[in-house]
């Protein structure tokens, strides 16, 4: 009986456009920080005159915190899509974001930390219960 009931509430969610929520693949926009994001975007950055900044310590930045807590959730739920969803997520949230956070105009101007090209972006973790 429940298999039934099951089948019906996954055809009606279809039909009616919805679909079960996917369990999160990074439980926090820190773990979205460490474990994936610092990794795909492999940009030289440091302080002065450089093309790129980014801070170890981006969660202690508002802005930063918002742009990517923004991402991790458009990538959690773009990812559900095979057709586009990567695409969609690269072009419209993550190039876009990633390329204010990065500017040297950006949250993380007058950040002093460096990486050498090729390697993931810096990272420090965060005090104990800062992400939930």
């Amino acid at each position: 009986m429940n298999d039934a009931l099951d089948q019906f509430r996954d055809e009606h969610s279809v039909a009616s456009g919805h679909r079960r929520s996917a369990a999160l693949v990074y439980q926090s926009a820190d773990e979205f920080v460490r474990e994936y994001l610092r990794y795909m975007y492999t940009r030289p950055v440091g302080p002065g005159n450089a093309r790129y900044r980014w801070a170890a310590d981006w969660w202690r930045y508002p802005e930063a915190v918002a742009r990517i807590e923004a991402l991790w959730r458009a990538w959690e739920h773009l990812r559900q899509d095979g057709a586009t969803g990567a695409s969609t997520w690269w072009a419209d949230h993550a190039d876009h974001h990633m390329g204010v956070l990065l500017s040297p105009e950006g949250p993380f101007a007058r950040a002093k930390d460096a990486n050498p090209p090729g390697e993931p972006l810096p990272y420090v973790e965060p005090p104990e219960g800062w992400f939930p």
